[in-house]
């Protein structure tokens, strides 16, 4: 591949494969999460939800404008052990390639997954929430201090799109007896 730049005498890069020169030429440039919000843990990227939501985040850290927003968060560690691929080369990943590459990525680093396996995944982390009291107390707090009528919200996926303004749909129990 040759690259016509000012200055240079051009000529091939060596040494480089296409995931690592098209990583670099297409670098990805990081949502500033100190002006926006990451994308929704619901957005589906690669067949996996939270994945998309991560990366914003690791990538935002990377570069310094993650504001609020911790990557790794627990919602990020329990896809990471799922994946079976380390915080830090998730990042490094992020912050080097778009999101096609980072499935790309992901293909090859990653522990092969059926799709059943990440539908039974996907179901479970959608419905995960507090485990503890001092998390639901946390919990409560939060969704409490965003929209006190909704205590329906009681998943953490739930909890971040009411904070972030998403539209989360109304879960009342159906009536018993």
């Amino acid at each position: 591949m040759s690259l016509n730049i000012p200055g240079s005498t051009g000529g091939e890069m060596k040494g480089d494969t296409l995931d690592t020169t098209m990583g670099r030429l297409q670098r990805p440039r990081p949502n500033d999460l100190t002006k926006e919000y990451p994308r929704s843990s619901r957005e589906l990227l690669g067949g996996y939800v939270h994945v998309a939501r991560m990366i914003d985040k690791a990538r935002a850290r990377e570069a310094g404008v993650n504001g609020p927003y911790i990557y790794p968060c627990p919602l990020d560690k329990t896809l990471l052990s799922f994946l079976e691929v380390s915080e830090q080369d998730f990042a490094y990943a992020a912050k080097s390639r778009t999101d096609e590459l980072i499935l790309e990525w992901l293909a090859i680093h990653a522990r092969p997954r059926s799709k059943k396996q990440i539908e039974i995944w996907n179901k479970q982390m959608l419905e995960r929430g507090p485990e503890e009291e001092a998390q639901w107390a946390y919990f409560k707090k939060t969704r409490d201090a965003v929209a006190p009528s909704r205590t329906d919200i009681v998943t953490w996926i739930d909890l971040l799109d009411l904070e972030e303004g998403r539209p989360v749909p109304r879960r009342d129990a159906a009536p018993t007896g």
